[in-house]
């Protein structure tokens, strides 16, 4: 991996490069810290987008979050695994779907709660509805189970609330670290400080709330996204620079050095000094009231672009920190790139073709998404849910057991155990071993009913845009007395009582 991102460091040119950005693997981790070490004038920084979707994980963990998306997966799963249901739910919903596909795994459920909370009053409805009750579904254990989990337990409608209320800040930082609009690198700090603070305030400012989440979030935000880029980023951005808020603490100074050391000869470095100067006391140029009214009218590198001039190396390097992205999803969409292309009748392929196809079809997309950028466009949300999507499809058992002791089992390998039989024999055997097989296909076949209305075709769904996201206040969220205090519970324990959940 390090050869790899070594080679494209020299063909773009190191010093055309400032930043190296990928996903969290320990592998490219390692990768990253070679690639710092070699070349002494860039940074590696793990992807925010990746890290975020580990916070939510790690959250998704605690006891109270894992029982509340497994209990609506299974909801969601039910309506969407039948075609009758699935229809009944559109039409009491209007066309909303229930499932909001994302760029993570993770953000895909959290919305996917969110929309279901907004969607409650609709299933509610249908689940009551004469319909409903008249169908063979509302007879059937998986539809009774469906129904009593909607309409008559009284913690699931509130703990999806409390998910929501303690997960959607940090989705709505993914969406801005994804977003195509501004570069995020002056904003990430900022961002998941204000996403802390608004879980701590929709969990009314009390700790064992609020406490268990924030440790979820700094034990992945102090290691891996406190980088001494993200500091200067948040240091010459000017909204927050000049900010009642701003932290000037020796940790952001220090970061902002570091970048200064490593990106800017010794010359450049002492100028830039001397500037900061000014930058820091709104002296000259900075101090004017248009650059002060226009701190927050203008992008961050727009207003050093404009206002800069007086302090050129300062402004030079501002620029190139703060026209950074934090994130690498537009690689992880140029992969999906790749798996399109590089489907079984295409897989013969010869490399160099394979890779043109998928330079083309990119390209084509980032075009597409150009054009669509002037469009209200989520940028964190997916066109169409894989078929593949564990709010879809059920979870297969394995096709081996996962107790491996059988291999050590000598007979397994005794030649004396293997018979010689006669062609003949073989024949019968065979003949009758393929009746059975084929019987057996049939029967366990024809025991799951087909929803896809073809063989083999996977059925893509068209999702209709939902509005950003509401303030869960005007969603008519309020404490029913049913939301838990979610740090009484033993994270590590998997075994939850009623108690666990009141």
């Amino acid at each position: 991996m390090f050869k790899y991102l070594d080679e494209v460091v020299e063909e773009i040119g190191e010093e055309n490069v400032v930043q190296v950005i990928t996903n969290n693997a320990s592998n490219y981790v390692n990768a990253g810290m070679r690639l710092m070490e070699k070349r002494s004038r860039l940074w590696w920084t793990p992807c925010a987008a990746h890290c975020i979707d580990l916070m939510l994980e790690d959250i998704g963990k605690l006891n109270v979050h894992a029982t509340t998306l497994s209990r609506a997966r299974q909801v969601v799963k039910f309506i969407y695994g039948h075609t009758w249901v699935l229809s009944l739910m559109r039409t009491f919903t209007k066309n909303h779907e229930l499932i909001r596909p994302a760029i993570t795994r993770f953000a895909t459920a959290f919305l996917t709660l969110q929309s279901l909370y907004k969607q409650k009053q609709a299933l509610i409805a249908m689940f009551s509805s004469e319909k409903w009750c008249s169908s063979t579904w509302a007879k059937k254990v998986e539809g009774v189970k469906t129904r009593s989990t909607v309409l008559f337990d009284p913690n699931f409608l509130p703990h999806v609330a409390f998910c929501i209320k303690t997960t959607v800040p940090l989705v709505s930082v993914l969406r801005e670290v994804d977003s195509e609009e501004k570069p995020a690198m002056g904003y990430i700090y900022e961002l998941i400080d204000s996403a802390k603070e608004k879980i701590a305030f929709n969990c009314w400012g009390m700790e064992r709330k609020y406490g268990p989440i924030w440790r979820k979030i700094d034990a992945r935000w102090t290691p891996q996204l406190h980088r001494p880029l993200h500091a200067a980023g948040y240091y010459l951005n000017p909204q927050l620079r000049y900010g009642d808020k701003f932290s000037n603490v020796d940790e952001v100074r220090k970061g902002l050095f570091e970048c200064m050391d490593k990106m800017l000869d010794y010359q450049e470095r002492l100028k830039a000094d001397i500037q900061l100067d000014s930058y820091d006391q709104a002296m000259g140029e900075f101090g004017s009231r248009i650059v002060i009214d226009s701190r927050t009218l203008r992008s961050p590198t727009s207003w050093w672009m404009r206002f800069g001039g007086s302090t050129p190396e300062l402004q030079k390097f501002a620029i190139r920190v703060l026209s950074l992205t934090c994130s690498a999803s537009g690689c992880e969409r140029n992969w999906s790139t790749f798996e399109s292309i590089h489907t079984k009748k295409r897989n013969r392929l010869e490399h160099q073709r394979l890779n043109a196809l998928v330079y083309v079809r990119y390209n084509t997309r980032l075009r597409e998404r150009s054009l669509q950028r002037k469009q209200n466009v989520d940028p964190i949300l997916v066109e169409e849910i894989d078929s593949d999507d564990e709010w879809i499809a059920e979870k297969e058992d394995p096709l081996l057991p996962l107790d491996l002791c059988w291999l050590q089992d000598n007979e397994l390998f005794n030649v004396d155990a293997i018979k010689v039989v006669s062609s003949n024999s073989q024949e019968t055997q065979a003949s009758s071993d393929h009746m059975v097989s084929s019987h057996s296909y049939k029967r366990k076949h024809n025991e799951v009913p087909s929803t896809s209305g073809g063989k083999g075709k996977e059925k893509e769904l068209n999702l209709t845009p939902i509005d950003e996201d509401e303030d869960l206040d005007e969603m008519g969220i309020h404490d029913s007395g049913h939301f838990p205090t979610i740090d009484t519970l033993d994270e590590d324990d998997d075994d939850l009582g009623e108690e666990d959940l009141s």
